[in-house]
């Protein structure tokens, strides 16, 4: 084959394109592949591109006369077969209406613990998913017995398999030591050191790296149709996440924008009340992925300070039209420790994915703040445990 992988849907990773690209030419496909990288960075994407061109199907992919299935995507081909972790009571049409989304939207976030909900969108309860042995027995295994019907490969897809119980890789282990005749595994993962070294061994590994600010803005501008202007700014906020900006609303980000600066205002004074008002008001209307994006706005905001502080060139800023603000906090927070801030920050991302209050997360990121601010020790350890009293 000579069409270029991906050519049409699949956002950046060109590294990644010439490698799927070098093995299907090569025509020696092995029986299991693990694409790994960080969140929204195409992972699923990927899988499932690799898995039609695998069988000829022409949709994420453009293989044009090369194309050798009639099926319109993976999502009706009957030789590809995609499992993502569940928590451990939801139905077989919970997972089907996820799946469904895919098949519209390769890159849709569909993740049970970051989407908790499909139809509450102020839903923020996060619902632990994973692997489970009944699940790998029950459904993921029968289907590994499977002959493929039409295709070249009968492709299994295991997103985030950093989320198999012991157990259940232990099993798994099994199927990859001894992989039925024309079965494929694709599995994705955020957490590849992480993974059992049996599994790793076994599998070819397919690296996904951040994707850049232009590669996010050509996607968003060519695939989602944003202006150009309106792609950069969001590409500037997405800290290498393309999945994830997509659900950012540019009204709703430059409000949260907004909501950071005073956040920031009110830790410098520690107004008690204002924080704890705040706070309340982010907990009550946002689901994770709008507290996340909240965070990658302080994140955003806070490095544009630690530049402006560095250099003074406002050019090198993301938050340009912030300039004022910037230049003030910069002239006030001379002292700041504004990298250790920023490290404070990052750490609230899986306290947030592990279901912890958001009112105490950025309450306690508050007080951590008014001393980190005027350069010295919070007073709260790292290993906080429980939320201390407000100061007079």
């Amino acid at each position: 084959m000579s069409t270029l992988f991906g050519n049409k849907k699949l956002i950046g990773q060109q590294r990644a394109k010439d490698q799927i690209q070098k093995i299907v030419d090569s025509e020696r496909i092995s029986h299991a592949y693990l694409i790994s990288g960080p969140p929204g960075v195409g992972k699923t994407a990927f899988a499932l591109g690799f898995a039609e061109w695998v069988n000829g199907i022409s949709h994420i992919s453009e293989l044009g006369p090369q194309a050798s299935s009639k099926k319109s995507s993976w999502y009706n081909h009957p030789d590809i077969h995609v499992f993502i972790p569940k928590p451990t009571t939801v139905s077989f049409s919970e997972v089907r209406e996820r799946l469904d989304l895919l098949a519209k939207d390769p890159y849709e976030i569909i993740s049970f613990s970051q989407r908790p909900s499909l139809s509450d969108d102020g839903s923020s309860k996060n619902r632990q998913s994973f692997y489970p042995v009944d699940y790998y027995r029950e459904e993921i295994r029968p289907v590994s017995l499977l002959k493929p019907n039409e295709g070249r490969r009968s492709v299994i897809i295991l997103t985030q398999v950093e989320t198999m119980r012991k157990e259940t890789a232990n099993a798994f282990l099994k199927l990859l030591e001894e992989p039925s005749d024309r079965l494929m595994f694709i599995l994705t993962t955020e957490h590849y050191d992480g993974l059992l070294s049996t599994i790793t061994s076994r599998c070819q590994h397919i690296p996904l790296s951040p994707l850049s600010e232009e590669e996010i803005a050509a996607g968003l501008v060519q695939v989602d149709g944003y202006s150009s202007e309106d792609a950069s700014y969001l590409a500037r906020m997405a800290s290498g996440n393309y999945a994830l900006t997509r659900f950012y609303d540019i009204d709703s980000l430059k409000k949260s924008r907004e909501d950071v600066v005073n956040f920031l205002r009110i830790s410098y004074t520690q107004d008690a009340l204002s924080i704890t008002q705040l706070v309340q008001d982010w907990q009550s209307s946002h689901n994770i992925e709008g507290l996340l994006s909240i965070v990658s706005i302080l994140e955003t905001y806070l490095r544009d300070l630690l530049i402006y502080s560095t250099t003074k060139n406002p050019s090198l800023i993301t938050n340009i039209d912030q300039l004022g603000s910037i230049k003030k906090f910069s002239e006030s927070m001379k002292d700041a420790k504004l990298e250790d801030m920023l490290v404070e920050v990052s750490r609230t991302r899986p306290l947030l994915q592990q279901n912890v209050s958001p009112k105490l997360i950025f309450t306690v990121l508050s007080l951590r703040f008014f001393r980190m601010i005027r350069g010295q020790e919070p007073d709260i350890s790292e290993n906080w445990q429980h939320l201390p009293a407000f100061v007079e």
